[in-house]
């Protein structure tokens, strides 16, 4: 069993072997990532039958929450691109704002979609227009691919009532409403600042977005239809994303929408897993007119290029089931908790909650964990009343970001709905999360001198 610093040299040790078996020797990644997490396991004195069920666990909970969600929203994708969807889309967005800023209006609008949806299944929604306009526009998909996670990745931390800052809102006693406020306000930075990083990377690494696949019943589909209209185009996407922000409203604490059977009507519809498979559904209606047997055939590619990348998110989620089983995460929040940072105390709770996010991959159980490790330090930190329960929540979402990497879920869905390797995903999502937590951290220690 390993200890203090040979834990976490272990980990880098694992994180290390995943990016050299992946890129250098060519090992698929669901492969490395399962060798890893029994690995450290054992390593971190887990026992085989506890590595086992960490990490049997880990896979489990991940594919019970995005195996459907993926594998429809690789459906939804397939159908939109073979049915010329994405290309009305793509001219339409282009249309709207303008080529030069097609890149900003995929931040701004992965920023609207988190805040009623998770970040994964907005990627997973969204990744079929970026890649469209991406391919219109002639850039690289990687200035896409950081502008679109990114604008996901910061609401998703930053703004309820997605399910981390309102748990931690609510173990620190910080008001919902300020924290969404301010929130919001600590949000622009962030997209502005990973907006710049988008644009620079894409400079500097082209990813090509891929030719629109088109077989045979594709040919026949483009010479004999025209392409569908503006608002069926955008009604796959549109339709989920509608269903799971009702859902959200609902879920509020004043209940606006009743507790009778209009509320449970919609927490079942407006489920991810839900509307996404409505939105397959209504993607059906959209290109009914090309016949059963064409869709069943858009569905089975979409399915076959869903399996892996579900499995391979499944075993990032395996590796972070067994980190957090391990005593890394509390090793890490009592050697961090005992700093004294002085002036500069909000920093604790950012520091804490990025050596948890880093080490357990996990951006909400690095909230959650952090909330309740700082909550009673607050008084002596001078953070107690006023804004104060505000910024800690702020700052720890903040830290949450800090870094998506191979033992985070996100990372895979991103990395595989993207087409890109282990070694481009540290580079465009890895760097991008880390730029985003940084710059958010600087927001909220402003804020914490300007309403402190």
């Amino acid at each position: 069993m390993l200890q203090g610093p040979f834990l976490f040299g272990a980990l880098a040790l694992g994180i290390l072997f995943i990016v050299v078996a992946t890129t250098r020797f060519k090992v698929h990644p669901f492969l490395a990532l399962i060798i890893t997490s029994y690995g450290m396991g054992l390593c971190s004195g887990l026992s085989p039958q506890e590595t086992i069920a960490a990490l049997t666990g880990g896979f489990g909970k991940t594919l019970s929450y995005i195996g459907i969600v993926i594998a429809c929203g690789c459906i939804i994708g397939m159908v939109l691109e073979k049915s010329g969807c994405a290309l009305v889309m793509a001219n339409f967005v282009l249309h709207l704002i303008g080529r030069t800023r097609a890149v900003l209006a995929m931040s701004c609008t992965g920023a609207m979609v988190s805040i009623p949806v998770f970040c994964d299944s907005g990627y997973v929604i969204l990744s079929p227009l970026a890649r469209s306009l991406a391919r219109t526009t002639k850039e690289s998909l990687a200035t896409f691919v950081v502008a679109l996670s990114m604008g996901l990745y910061a609401t998703h931390c930053l703004v309820p009532p997605t399910p981390g800052p309102i748990a931690a809102a609510g173990e620190l006693g910080a008001d919902i409403g300020k924290v969404i406020m301010l929130g919001l306000v600590t949000m622009v930075p962030v997209i502005v600042a990973t907006y710049a990083y988008a644009r620079f990377v894409g400079r500097r690494m082209y990813v090509d977005p891929g030719r629109a696949q088109e077989d045979a019943s594709t040919a026949a589909v483009r010479e004999s239809e025209s392409l569908p209209g503006r608002l069926a185009a955008f009604l796959p996407i549109l339709f989920p994303v509608f269903l799971i922000a009702l859902k959200s409203i609902a879920d509020l604490p004043s209940h606006p929408l009743g507790e009778g059977s209009i509320y449970m009507v919609l927490l079942m519809i407006g489920d991810p897993n839900t509307a996404l498979l409505l939105g397959v559904i209504l993607s059906w209606f959209v290109v009914r007119r090309h016949g059963l047997e064409v869709f069943g055939s858009w569905c089975s590619d979409g399915l076959r290029d869903a399996g892996t990348i579900i499995l391979i998110t499944a075993a990032g989620g395996a590796l972070g089931g067994v980190l957090r089983a391990s005593p890394l995460a509390a090793m890490i929040s009592d050697s961090l908790s005992t700093l004294d940072l002085g002036r500069f105390s909000i920093l604790l709770p950012f520091v804490v909650a990025a050596g948890l996010k880093t080490s357990i991959g996990s951006s909400t159980v690095a909230i959650i964990t952090t909330s309740s490790l700082v909550a009673h330090l607050l008084p002596s930190m001078g953070l107690a009343t006023g804004s104060g329960p505000v910024l800690v929540t702020l700052a720890i979402a903040s830290g949450s970001m800090v870094v998506s990497h191979v033992n985070d879920s996100y990372f895979w869905v991103v990395t595989q709905m993207s087409g890109l390797s282990v070694s481009q995903g540290y580079r465009l999502v890895t760097i991008a999360s880390a730029i985003a937590g940084i710059t958010g951290i600087i927001v909220v220690l402003g804020l914490t001198f300007l309403l402190g």
